[in-house]
């Protein structure tokens, strides 16, 4: 019997600070575990993240968290991009993990759509669409051959909604798909050495040998994984 093979986790950074966003983030989420066939699990902090805590507390957890995953996907949106999710971004890199930057923003002034100093970094595949043309284009399909059952019942708008971010998430799989086969760019000699140091650079809470031990496990599930 052939041994059913785990998901890999992958974290997802980005804004949660309102309905849209959480609504957002957890349809994406499934929608990539559905389009994946089970390949990629999306770890949302909204789910994980402990209300009524202090905000370090929160940041340490997404901190170990995201270190934790083994692959990540970080929400470019928004006419300036979200801080924490760029913080987030870095960390990942610093790390090396293979990274999928998603913008279905349709705001641009410039070539990029956002900041050249988040550009160029190794192991990251970007997937950048206009949302609303996206919406629009789906709408129009959708009228050519319209389900009377769903304009009946009032429902069209949700069914277009589900069917752009099943789009949204094939094309996020297919990235995730690319990304995880980049070779890293880490040295095998300065893993070791590299992930004691991540171990210490957040300042995070916890005695230093402890969290040593913690990001030696990070690292070696990562190797174990093929991912470094």
């Amino acid at each position: 019997m052939k041994k059913k093979s785990r998901s890999l986790t992958v974290y997802f950074g980005g804004e949660l600070f309102n309905l849209k966003h959480l609504i957002g983030n957890a349809y994406l989420a499934e929608a990539i575990f559905e389009k994946s066939h089970g390949r990629y699990l999306c770890e949302l902090p909204q789910d994980f993240e402990p209300r009524g805590t202090t905000a370090r507390a929160i940041r340490d957890l997404d901190i170990r968290a995201l270190f934790a995953c083994d692959l990540a996907l970080f929400s470019f949106d928004g006419a300036d991009l979200d801080s924490g999710t760029v913080v987030e971004f870095m960390f990942a890199k610093f790390a090396d993990i293979p990274a999928v930057i998603l913008r279905s923003d349709l705001r641009r002034d410039r070539a990029d759509p956002w900041n050249l100093m988040v550009n160029f970094y190794p192991r990251t595949v970007t997937v950048v669409l206009d949302g609303l043309a996206a919406y629009k284009a789906i709408m129009k399909r959708r009228r050519r051959k319209l389900d009377e059952i769903i304009r009946l019942a009032g429902q069209h708008s949700s069914a277009d909604a589900q069917r752009m971010c099943d789009e949204v998430a094939t094309a996020c799989v297919r990235a995730l798909d690319r990304v995880r086969t980049i070779e890293p760019v880490m040295p095998k000699h300065l893993r070791q050495e590299v992930y004691n140091w991540l171990s210490l650079l957040p300042g995070l809470r916890g005695k230093e040998k402890s969290l040593r031990k913690e990001f030696e496990r990070y690292l070696e599930q990562k190797v174990q994984r093929g991912l470094l």
